[in-house]
């Protein structure tokens, strides 16, 4: 395959949390075309084996790489945490992925080098965020963890501010803040769309970091070193979806906070 600055970002997640990755790299790359796969017929990915997933990711890999991409842009930290070593050993093109850039983006805020991480069972069984920090961090750095399963569902469902899903943050959250952290990552792509209601239970001594921001950081100056960037034009975005076309734009464009014109149903 031989791509040109012409060609899209490939962005993938097992659902709409994705979304909110792709939307950081159209504020920060506006002339690039994304092509984004959004798994929603098999969404949620935190609960299934790492076989599993990183089958499914191989999949979306091979289906991005099909539409001629530059760039993969792993924006589900299960996959990025279980499943990278397959899609790296498929993709032709560079890979970036949430995990490292959320460690790094959370170490860059913190003071107290106290950390707390919250995702997916998958991606707190997998220790992703543990090692990144150690690797990025040394070895001063506390880490506490814990995996909040029902999040992706509520956030699925809409419940953004509900009184039950700051019932369910607040038996979460709980047990982390009596660790005295002063970061808290948002170890999962649906999660900073409870970022209001997470703060408000975590309190103004905690700072949020989720790795949107600096995926798109990322993926600009990788395209940067490729000599890939677009530099001109409005481009069209694509949506692939494997499961309820209708359902995700509704909920995408809130994500997004714009309109999703291409929105296709795919059979994988």
């Amino acid at each position: 395959m031989h791509c040109d600055a012409s060609c899209p970002i490939g962005i993938f997640d097992s659902g709409v949390g994705g979304l909110t990755v792709a939307r950081a790299v159209m504020d920060r790359l506006p002339h690039e075309r994304i092509v984004y796969f959004g798994d929603t017929a098999r969404v949620p990915y935190g609960v299934k084996s790492p076989d599993t997933v990183a089958r499914y990711a191989g999949e979306i890999t091979k289906f991005l790489l099909d539409k001629n991409v530059k760039l993969l842009v792993v924006a589900c930290n299960t996959m990025a945490a279980v499943a990278l070593p397959a899609i790296t050993a498929l993709s032709p093109v560079p890979v970036i992925e949430v995990v490292t850039a959320g460690a790094k983006s959370a170490l860059a805020v913190s003071k107290t080098r106290r950390i707390g991480i919250i995702a997916t069972p998958s991606t707190i069984a997998s220790r992703a965020y543990e090692k990144a920090l150690a690797l990025f961090g040394g070895p001063d750095v506390r880490v506490v963890a814990k995996a909040c399963p029902l999040f992706v569902p509520l956030v699925e469902e809409g419940w953004l501010d509900h009184p039950a899903t700051r019932l369910v943050a607040e038996e979460y959250l709980l047990p982390l803040l009596a660790e005295d952290l002063d970061t808290l990552i948002l170890g999962c792509t649906h999660y900073p769309l409870l970022a209001p209601l997470l703060q408000s239970v975590a309190g103004p001594g905690v700072r949020l970091q989720d790795s949107a921001t600096a995926m798109a950081e990322r993926a600009a100056a990788v395209l940067a070193e490729l000599g890939l960037a677009q530099g001109d034009g409005a481009p069209r975005h694509v949506f692939h979806v494997t499961d309820l076309p209708l359902r995700f734009r509704e909920i995408g464009e809130r994500f997004l906070g714009r309109p999703m014109e291409d929105v296709r149903l795919e059979k994988m």
